[in-house]
């Protein structure tokens, strides 16, 4: 009888330890989450909930050891019942319970759910009885069913957000380009001079201009001065095919000051 009962004040001592450091655990992750919320990070919610989770596997392998008796056989009697404060239960229970009265009692050491808990589980048992294997079965295959179309509606949208996620950030342009043809139009940065023959405008270098023209008129016209008809004529029709091949002229004027070059200045 003694080794029973210092077995099982051994098995309280453990109990208790395990159940104080779940208490204090419990208690500073509470205090994080009220108070430090705005410095809290994902890392350390997961740190906090791994620490919870180790410390209640433990506390179930000592309730499951060998060594550690039912605590279900053993029957807890209040011996005194007081409406008084009673000072040493405060301080046991840190405050929580001031007097031990017919009114908290039924609360602390109740070893069954509430009377409406209990009747609600009684009629949960009546119902699942009542349905048979088959129906049973196929509604845990409907609800199977329904289980994964939502799984893979989550995992769909998942992907798709991730998939506009990066769609959104993959960038559609080379600054170096960008730069390098704003400074092109506003500032002519990079651009030749030279342009292919037939599409430069007057003025540009490589090409005859207004002026260039006219002095070949002139030229022109010392050439009919001291030439034959014939020659003329040559140069006439050369001077025409060079002016097909350059589009924007005026051929008209040209043609003009040529027809004019045939008669001698100075025939009067």
């Amino acid at each position: 009888m003694q080794r029973e009962e210092k077995q099982l004040e051994a098995s309280l001592d453990a109990l208790l330890s395990q159940v104080a450091d779940l208490k204090n655990s419990l208690g500073s992750f509470i205090y994080k989450l009220e108070n430090e919320y705005d410095r809290l990070t994902w890392p350390s919610v997961l740190d906090s909930f791994a620490l919870l989770s180790g410390q209640l596997n433990t506390l179930n392998k000592v309730l499951k050891h060998e060594k550690t008796p039912l605590f279900r056989n053993q029957v807890i009697i209040p011996l005194v019942l007081s409406p008084d404060r009673d000072e040493d239960l405060m301080r046991q229970t840190e405050g929580r319970v001031p007097v031990f009265s017919h009114e908290v009692v039924p609360d602390h050491l109740r070893t069954k759910p509430d009377p409406e808990v209990e009747e609600q589980e009684k009629q949960l048992t009546t119902d699942a009885a009542r349905i048979g294997a088959d129906a049973a079965q196929k509604q845990i295959q409907s609800l199977n069913k329904m289980c994964s179309n939502l799984l893979e509606k989550i995992s769909k949208e998942e992907r798709e957000s991730e998939s506009g996620g990066l769609r959104s950030n993959k960038q559609t342009f080379n600054p170096a380009d960008t730069n390098a043809l704003v400074a092109a139009v506003a500032f002519g940065k990079g651009l030749s001079n030279w342009r292919p023959s037939g599409s430069s405008g007057p003025g540009q270098p490589g090409q005859p201009g207004a002026g260039t023209i006219l002095a070949g008129t002139s030229g022109l016209q010392q050439v009919q001065m001291t030439g034959a008809p014939s020659q003329q004529q040559s140069i006439l029709s050369g001077v025409q095919m060079a002016q097909a091949g350059q589009p924007g002229k005026m051929p008209s004027g040209i043609k003009t000051n040529i027809k004019s070059a045939s008669m001698h200045p100075y025939q009067r």
